[in-house]
């Protein structure tokens, strides 16, 4: 790499490890709270493809919106809040009776 004839740290602050840290614990975050609604979504959507159950998959996808909003601003809760519309949806796709 090229030397600029900086020698050291001269003129570069000091990193901030806690910003740095709880930057990425909230990202973290938000990826856990993010995947697992993305699955509820998925598993609605299969409800509504494969069963044909529309009413059902604008259910799910609300819920999951909201338990989502939820999950994200309470980290103590997390991404279980989505979880329970992904347990909802796979549930009405196991046991749900077809239209054909």
């Amino acid at each position: 790499m090229a030397d600029h004839g900086n020698s050291g740290d001269a003129g570069h602050p000091a990193m901030d490890y806690k910003a740095h840290e709880s930057t990425f614990k909230g990202f973290i975050h938000f990826t856990e709270v993010g995947t697992v609604a993305c699955l509820a979504i998925v598993a609605a959507l299969a409800v509504g493809g494969v069963k044909h159950a529309w009413m059902t998959v604008i259910f799910g996808t609300v819920l999951t919106l909201i338990t989502a909003a939820i999950g994200i601003a309470a980290p103590k809760i997390g991404w279980r809040a989505p979880a329970i519309p992904l347990v909802l949806m796979l549930a009405a796709l196991a046991f749900m009776g077809g239209s054909h």
